[in-house]
């Protein structure tokens, strides 16, 4: 089960990773635009779609990544001082509420918009350009069905959880510096109670 967990992470973080260069490109696109605007003062018609396109594709398609590393923001103020079995039961009750009907039905209505959009090739209508916008488009039930995925993993976590007490192990790739710190601490408060023992042994 570990192993098919580690599948579904792996792929939306390669998936998520992929994307991430659309940051280079919207980087270097704006970067583009401030020099011809304010240098030479000949203003581009396709750097704003560019950067809204790119913005739009990362968003899309980082999400399940971002889930798959737990790195949602939530306002876990309360919840992570609750037992591992009762975090799992809140996880699960939410997914199964608003997570899967939510990205079940942008799935279920994305698929014909992006179908339609790609029928007609359509581009953008809010500048000289024309940039296409049917390939951002095609990404509604794309990212849906990743996110979908990744979800699937989320609720086999929340089961292994309600069975075993404990969170199952998940990939890191950037721990957030709260998580190092508590890490830390709770490395120390070991060190100090194993001290403790050894010392009272004496």
């Amino acid at each position: 089960m570990e192993n098919f967990l580690f599948f579904i992470d792996r792929l939306s973080a390669g998936v998520g990773k992929a994307f991430g260069w659309s940051i280079l490109v919207m980087t270097a696109g704006t970067c583009y635009e401030v020099f011809m605007r304010y240098v030479l003062r000949a203003p581009t018609d396709w750097a704003f779609d560019m950067a809204y396109c790119m913005y739009g594709a990362l968003f899309m398609m980082a999400g399940a990544y971002t889930l798959s590393r737990n790195g949602h923001v939530r306002g876990d103020v309360i919840f992570r001082l609750l037992p591992a079995r009762v975090q799992a039961s809140i996880e699960m009750v939410l997914f199964v509420i608003f997570f899967f009907p939510g990205f079940s039905a942008l799935l279920w209505y994305g698929l014909p918009y992006a179908y339609t959009s790609f029928l007609i090739r359509e581009v953008t209508i809010y500048s000289p350009a024309g940039l296409p916008i049917w390939p951002l488009k095609s990404l509604i039930p794309l990212g849906a069905t990743f996110m979908l995925m990744q979800g699937v993993a989320e609720i086999i976590r929340c089961m292994i959880c309600l069975r075993n007490g404990e969170w199952p192990q998940r990939l890191h790739d950037v721990e957030e510096m709260e998580s190092a710190i508590l890490a830390e601490q709770q490395d120390r408060a070991r060190i100090e109670a194993e001290m403790h023992v050894a010392g009272a042994a004496r």
